[in-house]
């Protein structure tokens, strides 16, 4: 199916069209969402995120001009109605009967959302991780947490000549570059005295897996690493297991593993660019907040997703606008759109906009024209000389005291 084949003929478009029109009750519009709805969100959404915008730049920090791609890995859950928990089940006992887990991919650079993904709520993220590097090409760089940690995912990203930046899991096996011989990180860190320590390794046990790549370790304040250990203990109690002395040493260190070479990262700015990963979930706090992804009382799986397509579209739409006008204000003045304020005018006009639509496309695009500067003028962020954004230190020298 195509955006041209979607007319007034289609069952599930006619059906939205009447109830707007005829004021259609809650319980017909109710019997309304049907498989064959999902479907048609479904393939909207999909029609939406296969359309690009023609950026008149994308967002060119100075420590982000290498790649052509930033993409940003996450998901997010949440518990729905416990009658869908035969469709989505949660983890049951002490915690959710039925939960809903939503994977995303955040194209920074562009802006650009997509890889969107419902699963149950007991789905590991990790599960996922060797379907990613389909959807990265050369010179792309991937940012990801724990979750989504896989060797064989690491190698083949590399293989195709593209960039990760990773927090290291440290049960993870490690080899000298030259010597090849396995490394006792903690008994090495052990010695260190400065901040910053960088090693080459070999990550990986299988040889066809083993990934050449630099371990960055940066030394954390002790209250941090005070608080990682008693999360950790927390964890490992809940989990019935007893952490090791080495494995609580080594809270005292941030660990980030990436094959990006050092002449296009060095170490210092390492954490500055791991940082970024944040953005997703600012972006899963925006959905939820904003366009309440997350909220749906129904006990019905079709009804459950049309809402969900429905409000992922909208996101998507909102974030096309939103990069479009943030590459060409950040690149020409250097000044930032607030995400958050621009959601949320968006918001103020959504019944204006469906009134726009329902009248023609090119009513809607007139409407688009004359309020999106007006809402642009209240969205742009102050600048506060204590407190850099986060463009703002990507965009920082290396030997700038800030990233000290």
């Amino acid at each position: 199916m195509t955006v041209g084949q979607l007319s007034l003929k289609h069952p599930s478009l006619a059906a939205m069209v009447q109830v707007i029109e005829a004021k259609v009750s809650r319980e017909a519009l109710h019997q309304r969402f049907t498989p064959q709805s999902v479907l048609f969100m479904q393939e909207c959404l999909d029609q939406a995120l296969r359309q690009k915008f023609t950026l008149p730049q994308s967002l060119n920090p100075t420590l982000l001009r290498p790649f052509r791609n930033v993409r940003i890995f996450d998901s997010s859950s949440w518990d729905v109605n416990p009658k869908l928990k035969a469709v989505l089940p949660g983890s049951g006992g002490g915690a959710s009967v039925a939960n809903c887990k939503l994977q995303v991919s955040y194209e920074f650079k562009r802006g650009e959302l997509g890889f969107f993904h419902v699963s149950p709520g007991i789905k590991p993220d990790q599960a996922y991780s060797p379907t990613l590097p389909d959807l990265v090409a050369k010179d792309d760089l991937v940012l990801s947490d724990l979750g989504y940690f896989k060797v064989k995912t690491f190698r083949q990203y590399h293989d195709k000549g593209a960039f990760f930046l990773s927090r290291f899991l440290v049960r993870t096996t490690i080899c000298h570059a030259s010597t090849r011989e396995v490394i006792d990180l903690g008994e090495v860190l052990r010695y260190i005295d400065g901040n910053v320590f960088e090693l080459s390794v070999i990550m990986g046990i299988e040889k066809k897996e083993q990934t050449p790549c630099r371990l960055i370790c940066l030394r954390v304040s002790e209250q941090v690493a005070n608080e990682r250990r008693r999360k950790l203990l927390k964890t490992s109690k809940k989990k019935g297991r007893t952490p090791s002395q080495a494995h609580l040493a080594l809270c005292d260190w941030t660990l980030l593993i990436s094959n990006v070479p050092a002449h296009l990262l060095p170490a210092m700015q390492a954490y500055s660019l791991y940082r970024l990963r944040w953005q997703i979930e600012l972006l899963f706090k925006q959905l939820k907040s904003i366009m309440r992804i997350h909220q749906s009382n129904t006990g019905r799986d079709s009804r459950l997703r049309c809402e969900l397509y429905g409000k992922l579209l909208m996101a998507v739409l909102i974030h096309r606008v939103h990069a479009f006008f943030q590459g060409e204000l950040w690149n020409s003045k250097r000044r930032e759109i607030s995400f958050d304020k621009f959601h949320k005018r968006f918001q103020e006009r959504a019944i204006l906009m469906l009134r726009q639509c329902l009248i023609s496309i090119e009513s809607a695009g007139r409407f688009l024209v004359i309020e999106i500067p007006r809402m642009i003028k209240a969205c742009i962020k102050s600048h506060q000389l204590s407190r850099h954004t986060t463009l703002q230190r990507l965009d920082l020298s290396p030997d700038s005291p800030l990233l000290a």
